[in-house]
């Protein structure tokens, strides 16, 4: 079915260059899709052209922020569909520099669905939210009726992006769908530091011999591999019924923390880890036990998370013993 929809299309991809977006950019090559990439290349937002240098003389990419208005405006023109993936993911940097936060999480997406109502009202967009925007869940799994209470200035700015997505898809007709994503790991995912999660040093520092901090270890979360995350992403793209809809994604099992650590390790074939209190700046922000009711977006659009935790994390590390040097 996917191969019918985008075989021939024009499809932009904002922070393309990014983990999440360089795994959609393969995938939409391998379906016949004519692929832009959209990546300001700041190196702490996660950009990385190795992530792409197996399909790079497949796709164009743009070397562009999406908080220039008029770059975007020449890039929406023609598109069948956008995924609007570029943002500002560090929980930390956002209330400790809440204004670029601002600017990349509020300010450029309603530039970008202005982009899209003057210059290309047709266009199919599909935006990544997150599942931060739930704040501590008051009740698990956590559904999409659940209360929005977000603890951090990234919350906030994405809770505001996300839903000028909704609006512009109710009042202007550009046909919009948010996927709320949990915990997204794979390979390709940033690993030199914490910025975008946790998963990442822990990788890094196992492959380098060293053991890793896990923070708490009771807390209870959902992973997403990156695979069904763009699986979800292409679902969402060509259904009609998610046109203005928020849906949850969700991981394949509940797991704690220091479980977590213990798959890794199993994936790894060996390896330490030691369990810390939270450090004071993070505990400030951190959401305690979360996992997703998937359930909507199963229900009306078949999707279900296929690959294990076990099988996922074990071709993260064999991917990264291959390619670490590039992602340090």
């Amino acid at each position: 079915m996917e191969e019918i929809h985008f075989k021939g299309r024009k499809v932009l991809i904002t922070g393309g260059l990014g983990f999440i977006g360089s795994n959609l950019a393969r995938r939409l090559v391998h379906l016949g899709a004519e692929v832009v990439i959209v990546d300001s290349l700041i190196p702490q937002y996660g950009g990385n052209l190795f992530n792409i240098s197996d399909i790079q003389d497949k796709i164009s990419i743009n070397v562009s922020d999406v908080r220039d208005e008029h770059s975007f405006r020449n890039l929406v023109q023609g598109k069948d569909y956008l995924f609007n993936l570029a943002a500002q993911t560090s929980h930390l940097d956002s209330m400790n520099d809440p204004y670029t936060d601002l600017e990349i999480n509020c300010r450029a997406q309603l530039s970008i669905l202005e982009a899209c109502r003057q210059y290309n009202p047709t266009v199919r967009v599909v935006f990544t939210s997150t599942r931060q925007l739930y704040g501590k869940p008051d009740y698990l799994p956590v559904d999409e009726k659940h209360l929005l209470r977000p603890v951090d200035v990234n919350g906030i700015n994405k809770m505001a992006g996300e839903w000028y997505h909704i609006l512009y898809n109710n009042v202007y007709g550009i046909r919009s769908t948010a996927l709320r994503l949990t915990n997204t790991y794979g390979p390709g995912m940033r690993v030199k530091d914490t910025r975008q999660t946790f998963l990442g040093i822990w990788i890094r520092l196992l492959l380098e011999g060293k053991p890793f901090e896990v923070w708490g270890g009771e807390q209870l979360r959902d992973y997403t591999y990156v695979d069904d995350v763009v699986d979800a992403l292409l679902m969402a793209a060509v259904s009609e019924k998610a046109a203005g809809k928020i849906y949850n994604l969700g991981g394949d099992c509940v797991i704690s923390l220091q479980g977590t650590a213990k798959t890794m390790v199993e994936a790894n074939g060996g390896g330490e880890y030691v369990v810390r209190e939270f450090p004071a700046e993070r505990k400030r922000i951190d959401i305690g036990d979360y996992f997703s009711d998937y359930k909507l977006f199963q229900l009306d659009l078949g999707w279900t998370p296929k690959v294990s935790l076990l099988d996922g994390l074990t071709n993260t590390l064999n991917f990264y013993r291959k390619n670490l040097e590039h992602y340090l």
